[in-house]
């Protein structure tokens, strides 16, 4: 087992760096170089077109122009599953992780990381819906596997499928094991208070889970048209009071993000390259982990829209990296910087090789909690837990479907079923796992699944990353068709 862990911890370097733990080293890694890089490639590319049209994107949301269109689910039904997958406890634990670990600095880089992410996205949106093809059952499917096959041309079929194969394992471990295991664990832990064992939230999910994947695509959209907007409103909500009531600290936080995402430190003049640096990566990293732009798994809910014109989709599906980290993350953020939580001495400490986080300071969503808690007394606690129980259970329903679809495209229809009931088992391991705390078993299980979930996490990402890129000119010119169409319609 250890010589098994250590060949996994090698491979996570290579893609990802070092992991968020407390102590780090600083590098950039080719994966994460990679994602960072391709965004701002096809952002310039694309002229900015994503950061421009945002305001147009959000018109187009809720557009009727395409209900006679082919497809399983409408494009507003396709962004919702989407963002189910990736609105998750990435948003609440993640962002206190950057904050904790990176400094304030380290919001500013998420931020960056989601406006070039926009263009990543667009792209995938574009070539899901332009390559995508029709099942023997009818339904709409597409993704990377298919514009790798369909756009890039046969030679390249094998690339398909070693996204596929990643996509199965990363859905088993991001969407199905960690999921669940991060939901028993936020109604089990003790600043959620509810004390609930974990068999009987493993009970609830699996069956939960199970209802829902069991009617496809058209069941979790239904779903997640519902379940995603109702979460993401409370949430935003519920921070929007905790910052409205911490308003006076607002431009600080404002201050503290800005300049620390350039190295300086309220304490010392001058720049601090290790604060920088730490800054930028865990800012870059938790970015893409919240968002998943890049990644590879939001185009196969795109490719099932009903829409027929790929550049309208690209353009929907692009708001998803925007609600996920510079709305919901950012809400997050302004909670815990303008609670006044983090005394001086838990600023991150730099040594020329190393990141460190002094003991005895909160990290994840504990840290959260007590943003939360301290505007809201009693309140706090359960808006996370909740918010962390939710989130986690609209991620289970969109990878089960991404994961469902690579096993279609590698063995066909016929292993749907036997997918589905693999996924209902892997839900119920996952919370199951805290069952093994005695004897602190547990926290090795556990960091064992993050561990796999991140590394294919990264190795998923690397075959959509070079189609992107590949594919390019094409979604270049077709974006530059599209709005000389848009132009030639205003001029009439």
């Amino acid at each position: 087992m250890d010589s098994f862990v250590s060949i996994l911890e090698t491979v996570n370097g290579l893609v990802w760096g070092s992991a968020d733990s407390l102590i780090g080293a600083i590098d950039y890694p080719p994966v994460l170089l990679l994602l960072l890089g391709t965004g701002l490639y096809l952002t310039v590319r694309l002229g900015f077109m994503p950061i421009l049209k945002i305001p147009y994107a959000f018109g187009q949301l809720f557009s009727k122009d395409h209900n006679k269109d082919e497809g399983d689910v409408s494009p507003f039904g396709a962004l919702m599953t989407a963002l189910s997958s990736t609105i998750g406890t990435g948003n609440i634990a993640g962002v206190a992780v950057a904050i904790a670990i990176g400094g304030p600095g380290a919001v500013f880089w998420m931020w960056m990381t989601a406006l070039v992410g926009m263009a990543s996205k667009y792209c995938e949106g574009v070539l899901a819906v332009k390559f995508r093809e029709v099942d023997a059952a009818g339904r709409h499917v597409g993704g990377p596997m298919y514009y790798i096959k369909n756009g890039m041309g046969a030679k390249w079929v094998w690339l398909g499928g070693v996204f596929a194969v990643f996509g199965i394992l990363a859905a088993w471990g991001t969407g199905a094991s960690i999921q669940a295991n991060s939901i028993a664990d936020a109604i089990n832990a003790n600043y959620s208070q509810y004390g609930i064992e974990p068999w009987m939230t493993a009970l609830v999910l699996a069956i939960g889970a199970g209802a829902v994947i069991i009617g496809g695509i058209k069941s979790i959209a239904s779903v997640a048209e519902k379940l995603v907007p109702a979460m993401a409103i409370g949430y935003l909500l519920a921070g929007l009071i905790v910052v409205g009531m911490n308003a006076p600290e607002i431009p600080n936080a404002f201050m503290r993000i800005v300049t620390n995402a350039f190295g300086f430190k309220e304490a010392s003049t001058g720049i601090t390259i290790g604060l920088l640096l730490i800054a930028m990566q865990k800012g870059v990293a938790r970015g893409i982990f919240s968002n998943e732009a890049g990644q590879g798994s939001a185009p196969i809910a795109h490719a099932a829209a009903r829409n027929n014109d790929p550049v309208n989709q690209g353009i929907v599906a692009m708001l998803g990296t925007f609600i996920d980290t510079i709305v919901v993350c950012s809400i997050t953020a302004f909670v815990i910087l303008t609670a006044g939580i983090i005394p001086e001495a838990c600023e991150p400490f730099v040594r020329p090789d190393l990141i460190m986080l002094p003991e005895g300071c909160e990290t994840g969503a504990p840290l959260t909690v007590m943003a939360f808690e301290k505007a809201l007394p009693g309140f706090g606690s359960h808006i996370v837990a909740v918010g962390l129980a939710v989130f986690g259970f609209t991620t289970i329903l969109g990878w089960s479907y991404y994961g469902e679809r690579c096993c279609e495209y590698l063995f066909g229809e016929k292993s749907i079923m036997i997918f589905k009931i693999s996924w209902v088992l892997v839900v119920f391991g996952g919370a199951m796992v805290l069952m093994l705390e005695e004897g602190g078993a547990v926290t090795d299980v556990v960091s064992l699944f993050w561990l796999v979930a991140d590394t294919l996490t990264g190795l998923m990402a690397a075959p959509n990353l070079i189609a992107l890129l590949v594919l390019s000119p094409l979604v270049a010119a077709m974006t530059k068709a599209y709005f000389d169409k848009e132009k030639a319609k205003k001029a009439e």
